[in-house]
């Protein structure tokens, strides 16, 4: 059994849907388990701390050991705040679930600057509030693990959501980097990409009534995502640096393939005119590498001309 005992995870937004479940079932696997939450609506409006109580109360009465958080993820004093609260309590920070986020619909050409960096300032700046203050006590511990929720909406597109999307991609590149510096030190950062019935699904879809009907819902139940995002806040995950997607009861591994592309010969200058003679090879997908980092694909194009790095 992957077990928590004596271990400490903060959960953010744990006050609703998929963040609670994370929330509860680390703690029954013996987390003690920091529940924050702002406790606004899904648009990011207002603020109900009794959100967070609540499943911090429901975790204690099932047997296990919980704290409310009531900060806001969106400013660097939210940040600290709430791993502070982890600190202070338990005394150690193991592992965070970058949860929390806000969510709308807005066409592109319509979109405000306002609405862009609401929604970026919650989950690509929150992200960085709250990673960096965890990251610096995981380092002295020589141990952590990072879960960023991001969203095959930034990996893939999804209409209305340039904002989001931009946002949740955003993670994904923070998560990469945080993989890369904390490999050394203990510490492992993965992103999970997870489709769950929530206020999301139902501000989303035009008939919900419709979607449960053909079974819709039933597929996209929440708990189906829990598992994966369990399994990378453990210490039984030695993997980082990856993306994973939580689907319907599947999960698979999502990423950034680089293809072989073309490669004019060595001393010759290519002109766009080039391009489009190669167009095929430039664009194919096979085959393909998945870089480890910047400086793979550098070398690697490198090797291939013949230099010497």
């Amino acid at each position: 059994m992957i077990d928590f005992t004596d271990q400490v995870v903060v959960v953010t937004g744990a006050g609703r849907g998929l963040g609670r479940l994370y929330a509860i079932e680390l703690a029954r696997r013996g987390a003690s388990v920091v529940v924050n939450d702002l406790g606004g609506s899904m648009h990011g409006d207002g603020a109900d701390a009794h959100v967070a109580d609540l499943v911090a109360d429901e975790i204690a009465a099932a047997g296990g050991v919980a704290v409310a958080s009531h900060d806001s993820v969106d400013s660097p004093a939210g940040g600290e705040a709430i791993v502070a609260a982890a600190v202070e309590r338990f005394g150690r920070l193991d592992a965070v679930v970058s949860n929390a986020g806000i969510f709308n619909s807005i066409a592109f050409e319509e979109m405000s600057a306002d609405d862009w960096r609401r929604m970026l300032r919650v989950h690509l700046d929150g992200g960085f509030y709250l990673s960096q203050p965890a990251y610096r006590v995981m380092k002295k511990q020589g141990y952590g693990r990072f879960v960023f929720i991001s969203s095959s909406g930034g990996m893939f597109g999804q209409p209305l959501e340039a904002h989001y999307a931009a946002a949740k991609a955003g993670l994904v590149g923070l998560s990469n980097v945080i993989a890369i510096e904390g490999a050394p030190l203990g510490v492992r950062s993965n992103t999970v990409l997870p489709f769950g019935f929530s206020r999301m699904v139902t501000d989303t879809v035009g008939d919900p009534k419709a979607i449960e009907e053909a079974g819709f819902l039933r597929a996209i139940r929440p708990e189906l995502v829990v598992p994966i995002v369990v399994y990378l806040a453990s210490r039984d995950c030695d993997v980082t640096h990856r993306n994973y997607s939580a689907c319907a009861g599947r999960f698979a591994r999502v990423f950034v393939g680089l293809g072989q592309g073309w490669l004019p010969e060595s001393g010759a200058d290519p002109a766009a005119e080039d391009i489009a003679a190669h167009l095929a090879q430039v664009s194919a997908t096979d085959p393909f590498t998945v870089p480890d980092s910047i400086f793979e694909e550098v070398f690697g194009a490198c090797d291939r001309l013949g230099i010497a790095m």
